[in-house]
């Protein structure tokens, strides 16, 4: 098969870039004073075309943790989610609520208080998108190895505080993930990026845990 498409390769061409349309003006039409508010935007696109309307979910942003021990188990977390109804398998994961707060630390946050655990060794695991077409929200996923448990726990409240905690072998998460058996969108790209880079470049080849986060780091 032939095709006079362009064809990109990693490390040349192959990744988004920033760009940023006219906004001839823009509004928040709900806030709901806790996470999330709705910004609805005109839009006027490059060129002079017609202007459209775009509603935006704002949100601030979350990270997540596969955490990984010496045999290559993940920890999961067992979570009711009423939007979905539905008590899904995920990593620990947490909004970025806290100001000024570095992602890794943020991380580490949410590992202690879901799965009272800590890691020694942390790298950046795959930054995404979760509906770029509706919200702004970017999540980070760490890789986090070399676990140990926390001497202290969180009260966890709601929802949190009927987890629990299990551990599942990764290529079973990946299994199960293929399956439709799991759906969490953390959880689902966590771990098949995880399993891709231990069966490819390997873990030590990830990004440093502070590397820049061009999603965020406006």
């Amino acid at each position: 098969m032939t095709t006079d498409h362009p064809v990109l390769r990693f490390g040349a061409g192959l990744a988004d870039a920033q760009e940023s349309w006219e906004v001839s003006s823009s509004e928040v039409v709900h806030s709901t004073g806790r996470v999330i508010s709705v910004r609805r935007d005109q839009i006027v696109p490059p060129g002079g075309g017609e202007t459209f309307t775009r509603d935006v979910v704002v949100h601030p942003g979350a990270v997540g943790v596969v955490a990984l021990d010496h045999d290559n188990r993940m920890l999961l977390v067992r979570q009711y989610r009423h939007p979905v109804g539905y008590r899904l398998l995920e990593p620990p994961a947490g909004l970025l609520d806290v100001a000024g707060e570095a992602y890794q630390l943020g991380a580490e946050r949410e590992l202690w208080e879901e799965a009272a655990t800590k890691a020694a060794d942390w790298r950046v695991l795959v930054d995404a998108f979760t509906s770029p077409g509706l919200t702004n929200e970017a999540v980070r996923i760490f890789l986090a190895r070399e676990l140990s448990e926390a001497p202290e726990t969180y009260d966890r409240l709601h929802e949190e505080a009927d987890m629990e905690t299990v551990w599942a072998p990764l290529v079973d998460v990946v299994g199960a993930v293929l399956a439709g058996d799991l759906h969490n969108p953390i959880l689902v790209m966590g771990a098949l990026s995880a399993w891709a880079a231990l069966n490819g470049p390997g873990f030590d080849n990830l990004r440093p845990a502070d590397s820049p986060w061009p999603a965020k780091d406006q």
